[in-house]
């Protein structure tokens, strides 16, 4: 089958950086679903798994994790799905991942595809809609605050991938009000258009942005990148007793500030439940079900910005570049091989 990977770390300028590659086709052990790829979309954990983790065994490694496709066959313990059923998920960062015309995946955590999206639209939402479901019920738990208050929550780069579902979830099912920073115009436009509240610029002071719109301090942030550049300012806008949760990668993270306001630290790692099989491992597949109804009701929307055409190393080197930049929007995606 067709399938993109590579051998070794290389910046994604060089020519073997990523490679059109023929492999063998996988059989699906007891719980996983051998699944026909239509459509992927690529986020920051690729371009992070591509430089820090090279071949070791002779074997390419393949990236991607987020997909769209169909059922072609079961493993004898599946229970959930069956061929020609439409499915997405995110995957498991330790597996072969979606950059391959086959693939297998832990049927536990996928879930059915929304009936209303085409398959590219449908893949760019799976990594990023269970990382902010997490960030937001099972980390910061927002449905457990008072709803007496003006709780309000800043998302520090709302206009990417994450921040871009993030902002929907939180403006439509939890009361909050909703501020997101963009430092472009157009980023500034696309977090307004996902229903924030609020939108500042992270490239000045994140107290004067909340100044300028009448708000003094949050009760919770999220970072989405560049956590080390923010983490001062975090400790003068949140409120005594708030809540900070990260998904990025800060070289270093002195938190000893937050002890004088009891503030809590979270990190969201949405590969955490698939690496180590925790006991909510199942709940991907849950959230992801629950994903597709709010798709299916006009709820939430895709974030797909960019179509990159079908699935292969030249194309994916450009989103792996783009990504890289720092200057995307929205959600990537490539269709077909």
């Amino acid at each position: 089958m067709k399938a993109t990977g590579y051998f070794q770390s290389l910046p994604i300028g060089h020519e073997e950086a990523l490679l059109d590659l023929e492999v063998g086709e996988p059989v699906p052990g007891d719980f996983d679903l051998l699944v026909e790829v239509k459509a992927v979309s690529v986020n920051p954990i690729d371009t992070k798994v591509r430089m820090r983790a090279a071949s070791t065994d002779g074997q390419p490694r393949i990236l991607g994790w987020d997909a769209a496709g169909i059922v072609r066959a079961t493993g004898a313990k599946t229970s959930k799905f069956k061929p020609g059923d439409r499915v997405w998920y995110a995957g498991d960062v330790t597996r072969a991942g979606s950059n391959s015309e086959l693939q297998l995946v832990d049927e536990r955590i996928v879930g059915p595809m929304p009936a209303s999206l085409d398959y590219a639209a449908a893949a760019a939402l799976p990594l990023t809609s269970v990382t902010a479901w997490e960030l937001l019920f099972d980390r910061l738990k927002v449905q457990s605050a008072d709803p007496t208050r003006d709780n309000t929550l800043l998302v520090i780069g709302a206009g990417g991938g994450v921040g871009s579902i993030l902002v929907q979830l939180a403006s439509r099912l939890t009361g909050w009000t909703v501020i997101g920073t963009a430092s472009r115009d157009a980023t500034r436009d696309w977090v307004r258009e996902l229903g924030a509240h609020h939108v500042i610029d992270h490239a000045k002071p994140l107290a004067e942005g909340l100044k300028a719109i009448g708000i003094g301090q949050v009760s919770a942030a999220i970072g989405i990148t560049h956590t080390d550049d923010y983490l001062g300012q975090l400790v003068d806008i949140l409120e005594a007793e708030g809540q900070f949760a990260l998904i990025d990668d800060p070289k270093s993270l002195d938190v000893l500030a937050f002890k004088r306001k009891s503030l809590s630290l979270h990190w969201e790692s949405m590969f955490t439940r698939s690496t180590f099989r925790t006991p909510q491992f199942a709940r991907q597949g849950e959230i992801l079900r629950r994903i597709a109804q709010l798709v299916d009701r006009g709820v939430i929307r895709s974030t797909v910005a960019e179509r990159f055409g079908t699935i292969n190393a030249a194309n994916l080197k450009r989103a792996h570049a783009l990504l890289e930049s720092g200057g995307s929007r929205g959600k990537i995606v490539l269709e077909g091989f």
